[in-house]
């Protein structure tokens, strides 16, 4: 009887429409087996993948990669203690993102934008941007945008001590909250795609400065004041004037 048991508990039922003959592996009927790889191995290696994007996004806002230079993944990551496969991968996304370019054989340069290119991304996020904030204000109750407030409260934070990497993320979330509020995450997810790429330094210029960051966050605070009034002429006048400075 337990031989009997133990041939039956080892067959394989395949799943329905599963041709005759075939067997379907334990790990893909959902079995465990003692060998199988640990899973967390995966997990890991998308976790490098996406510190080295957050690291090398960073370095990008702070000036610390230098627009029209070229950086091989090996010295990247040689900077960064990981191995060069992870710091490729977040290059190549970097690179849909048009943050760099692929140069064959050496590596990445860092894309070289001027002043138009900043002000084009600064009309496109306003076309977006301003209709909807200006309508969300007409519809949005006071306790809505006082939940905002630490996210505002956030880029003051950032802006206070200098720290430009952490005031893009910052900035970007403050805006993001807003957006989000009109429930079209189609709408968050390009405006937030447009809005990193507005924090990008330029060439030949400095990354943003401490006090043009706190004017920035400033109008964050303003704007929820009067978001939380409904002083819907003084909303209209700070986010244009807002995206007029290229903020961010």
């Amino acid at each position: 009887m337990e031989q009997g048991r133990a041939r039956e508990d080892t067959r394989s039922y395949a799943p329905t429409g599963t041709p005759p003959g075939v067997r379907v592996p334990a790990q893909a009927r959902g079995e465990h087996t003692h060998s199988e790889p640990p899973a967390p191995r995966v997990v890991q290696r998308h976790s490098v993948r996406g510190q080295v994007l957050d690291a090398l996004r960073a370095a990008l806002v702070d000036g610390e990669l230098t627009p029209g230079h070229v950086y091989s993944a090996p010295a990247l990551g040689a900077r960064l203690g990981v191995s060069a496969t992870p710091v490729r991968e977040a290059m190549q996304q970097l690179a849909l993102e048009g943050a760099v370019e692929v140069v064959p054989n050496r590596g990445f340069r860092v894309s070289e934008r001027g002043p138009l290119d900043l002000a084009e991304l600064a009309e496109v996020r306003a076309l977006i941007e301003v209709p909807v904030m200006l309508r969300l204000a007409r519809t949005v109750p006071a306790a809505g945008w006082c939940a905002l407030r630490p996210l505002a409260d956030a880029t003051v934070t950032a802006a206070a001590v200098g720290d430009r990497a952490a005031y893009a993320e910052s900035d970007r979330a403050f805006h993001r909250a807003v957006l989000a509020l009109s429930g079209n995450q189609q709408l968050v997810s390009v405006a937030d795609d447009l809005h990193r790429r507005s924090q990008w330094p330029l060439a030949d210029s400095p990354a943003g400065r401490p006090a043009e960051l706190l004017a920035d966050a400033a109008e964050h605070t303003a704007l929820l004041d009067a978001l939380i009034a409904r002083d819907l002429p003084v909303v209209q006048s700070l986010v244009r004037e807002h995206f007029n400075g290229a903020d961010a």
